[in-house]
C-alpha cells in the first residue's frame, strides 16, 4: 500500500481499544513507525482522511466538532474544504468551549449560530454531555461525528473531555466517532504528574488520567473506549498522523500553529501551561491579560525574592527570573504584579509539572499573601486535595512530586497500551 494512496484496506481492527484506525504507510498497525514526511513535515490525520478520498466518511451524514485549529496544511479550515467536496454530507458544526470561532474566553463558549462562509448550523457543545448531547446529536440529524482540534497535552484543558463526552453521547445516540489525530504539542515520550481521583472528577477532569498524559488525541480516545467507556464503548475509527515521533514538539512538524484558545498564543505557551494552570487555584494572577500567559505569574506586592527563591531549586531545563506585568484583564486588572517569568532552555529534559510545583512551594514560602481560592479550584486542577495539603504543610518540591509516583507508574502501564506512536 504506498504512502500517497491510501485504501479502505488500510482500516485495521486495534484489539486493544476495538477501534478502526488508518495505518501508517507500513501497514504496521495504528501508525507505528511511519517514515517521516520529506523535509520532517507531519501528516494530519484530516489530511490522510482526504488523501484515501474521505473513505471513512462516505454515505454518512457528517457533524464536525472543531475550532480554529481544524486547519489543513495551507492554513484551509477544515469545515471549508469537506463543505465545498461532493464526497461529503457535511450537516453540522459543533463548538467546544471557547466557541468555534475561538472568541470566548476560559469558561465561556459562543452558543447557537450559523456559519456565514458555509450556511451551516453550528451547535454548542459547552457544558453539555451525556443525553443532551445526544440529543443534539440528533436534531442535527447527523450519524457521523468527527472530531479535530489542537488539544495542549494538559489533562485540564477541556478539549480532551469534550472528545469523552462526544464519544459517550455517541454510544447513546449510535453514531459512530471519526477522531483526525494532531500531534501532542509538547512532545509524548512520558507522562507527567499527579493521576486524577476520581471524587475529584470535573469537567477539567472526568477520568483518572495523568496532568500532563503525553497521549494525542486520538491515542487518548483508544484509551477512553478501553478503560473507563468499555461497558458502552463508542463506534470509533482514527486516522493516525504520519511521520509523527513521541519526542518530537510542535515546532519540528512544519504545520502552521494556531491558538487552540486564546491565552495559549505559541507552543511555548503549550510547554509551561499544564504547570504554570495550577496558578489558577491561586490568588496569583497566571499571566491572562499579557503577552504571555502562563508563561509568567505573579501578583501586586510580589518582589524579586520569589524568582531568586524559584531558581535557587536548580530544576532540570528550566530558569526563573525576576518578571513584572500589568494584565489588561481578570486578575489584577491595570495593576502591576511582581513575580517570575518561566524561560524553558532545553525542552528534552524540562518537567511542566514540576516546574509549576516549585513554583507553588516557593510562592507559599516567599510571599506573605499568598492563598489559595476559596473554592480549592487546585484540588480540581491537580486531581485531588493533596498537593494542596502537602505545600501547606511545607513540604518541598520532590516530597510532592515523589507522592504521585506510584499513581503515574500504574497510569503509565496502562497508557502504554494505546500509544499510537513510536
Amino acid at each position: 500500500m504506498s504512502e500517497s494512496r491510501l485504501s479502505r484496506r488500510g482500516l485495521l481492527l486495534s484489539g486493544a481499544s476495538g477501534a478502526a484506525v488508518l495505518a501508517g504507510a507500513t501497514g504496521a498497525g495504528a501508525g507505528a513507525g511511519a517514515a517521516p514526511r520529506p523535509g520532517g513535515r507531519v501528516r494530519t490525520g484530516f489530511e490522510r482522511l482526504a488523501a484515501d478520498g474521505y473513505a471513512l466518511l462516505a454515505g454518512a451524514r457528517v457533524g464536525v466538532v472543531t475550532n480554529p485549529t481544524g486547519v489543513t496544511a495551507d492554513a484551509r479550515h477544515l469545515v471549508d474544504v469537506l463543505h465545498a467536496d461532493d464526497r461529503v454530507d457535511l450537516r453540522a458544526v459543533f463548538g467546544p468551549e471557547h466557541g468555534f470561532r475561538g472568541t470566548a474566553q476560559a469558561g465561556g463558549s459562543e452558543g447557537r449560530s450559523t456559519d456565514p462562509a458555509t450556511g451551516l448550523p453550528v451547535y454548542d457543545t459547552y457544558g453539555k454531555s451525556g443525553s443532551a448531547l445526544a440529543q443534539l446529536f440528533t436534531a442535527a440529524g447527523i450519524d457521523t461525528v468527527v472530531f479535530d482540534i489542537q488539544d495542549v497535552g494538559a489533562r485540564f484543558y477541556t478539549y480532551v473531555w469534550t472528545l469523552y463526552d462526544v464519544m459517550r453521547a455517541a454510544a447513546l445516540a449510535d453514531l459512530t466517532v471519526v477522531v483526525l489525530d494532531r500531534p501532542n504539542p509538547v512532545g509524548g515520550r512520558r507522562a507527567a504528574g499527579p493521576v486524577l481521583e476520581p471524587a475529584y472528577a470535573s469537567f477539567v477532569g472526568r477520568e483518572p488520567i495523568a496532568l500532563a498524559h503525553g497521549m494525542t488525541a486520538a491515542e487518548l480516545a483508544r484509551l477512553f473506549n478501553g478503560e473507563f467507556l468499555a461497558a458502552a464503548p463508542a463506534r470509533l475509527r482514527t486516522v493516525a498522523l504520519d511521520g509523527w515521533r513521541r519526542e518530537s514538539f510542535f515546532g519540528a512538524t512544519g504545520l502552521p500553529w494556531v491558538p487552540p484558545s486564546p491565552n495559549v498564543p505559541t507552543p511555548d505557551t503549550a510547554l509551561a501551561y499544564a504547570g504554570t494552570c495550577l496558578f489558577e487555584g491561586t490568588n496569583l494572577s497566571e499571566g491572562r491579560g499579557t503577552t504571555t500567559p502562563f508563561e509568567v505569574v505573579g501578583a501586586e506586592g510580589i518582589d524579586r525574592r520569589w524568582a531568586e527563591a524559584a531558581a535557587a531549586l536548580e530544576l532540570p531545563g528550566v530558569w526563573f527570573r525576576e518578571a513584572y506585568f500589568t494584565p489588561t484583564f481578570s486578575k489584577f486588572t491595570g495593576r502591576t504584579c511582581g513575580g517570575v517569568r518561566v524561560l524553558v532552555h532545553d525542552r528534552e529534559v524540562f518537567d511542566p509539572v514540576r516546574a509549576g510545583i516549585g513554583l507553588l512551594v516557593t510562592a507559599r514560602r516567599s510571599w506573605s499573601g499568598f492563598a489559595w481560592r476559596a473554592d480549592h479550584w487546585i484540588d480540581k486542577l491537580t486531581g485531588s486535595d493533596r498537593v494542596r495539603r502537602l505545600v501547606d504543610a511545607g513540604a518541598g518540591v520532590e516530597e510532592i512530586v515523589g507522592d504521585w509516583s506510584a499513581g503515574l507508574a500504574r497510569f503509565a502501564a496502562v497508557r502504554e497500551r494505546y500509544l499510537l506512536y513510536t
